[in-house]
């Protein structure tokens, strides 16, 4: 994790000031998201980044835990929190691969724009599974590099040895679908918005 934190560490400022890139669609997903949201939830949200996600989605829900491995990150979430006057998202250093969370905590879990950079995320989209609630939900939205653009697997672990990328993987969209399902999940939701390498799903435990 120390590789990858001080990566995040040293691009957040870059990276909070970056313009979304298709706002279109982060704005779907937003509202696709906030459709299954109750006022009493109690939501998870790994790999938060800055917290823009969480801060637009806090008024929706009781409490988030929004989580991340790069504290210069969190800074910019916990400053944002205060000048918006949120206080029902605590921000919190943790790496989901060894997070301890009591089975059924929580609502919801959201993992957006990170299951790609996570060496298992089959083991995690189990973990997501335990740590719902029986007809809780799990949102994510994954860039699937396997799906047209393999030909970065010879560049990227160049960059990465020189400190310029972070880990990634080259996820294909059914293979994602497919750890969703084998963890037992339902798929209430597959969108692939714009050239459609990002995949983004609606998943429920069931009840």
């Amino acid at each position: 994790m120390a590789h990858e934190s001080k990566f995040w560490d040293k691009i957040a400022d870059k990276y909070f000031a970056s313009p979304i890139g298709n706002p279109e669609a982060y704005e779907e997903k937003l509202r696709l998201t906030q459709e299954q949201f109750r006022p009493d939830m109690k939501v998870m949200e790994f790999g938060c980044g800055t917290g823009s996600t969480a801060l637009r989605h806090a008024p929706h829900v009781a409490q988030i835990d929004a989580f991340d491995i790069s504290d210069a990150m969190l800074a910019i979430a916990k400053r944002q929190a205060a000048e918006q006057n949120i206080t029902n998202v605590a921000f919190q250093r943790a790496d989901i691969a060894e997070m301890n969370v009591a089975d059924g905590t929580y609502d919801a879990v959201l993992g957006n724009s990170i299951l790609h950079l996570i060496e298992d995320p089959a083991g995690t989209a189990r973990d997501v599974y335990r740590w719902l609630k029986p007809g809780g939900m799990f949102v994510s939205s994954t860039v699937c590099l396997g799906d047209g653009m393999n030909w970065l697997k010879l560049i990227l672990p160049l960059g990465r040895a020189i400190g310029k990328v972070p880990y990634v993987q080259f996820l294909k969209g059914n293979a994602l679908v497919g750890f969703m399902t084998d963890a037992g999940f339902k798929i209430e939701t597959h969108w692939q918005p714009g050239d459609g390498r990002t995949v983004f799903l609606i998943c429920r435990k069931p009840r």
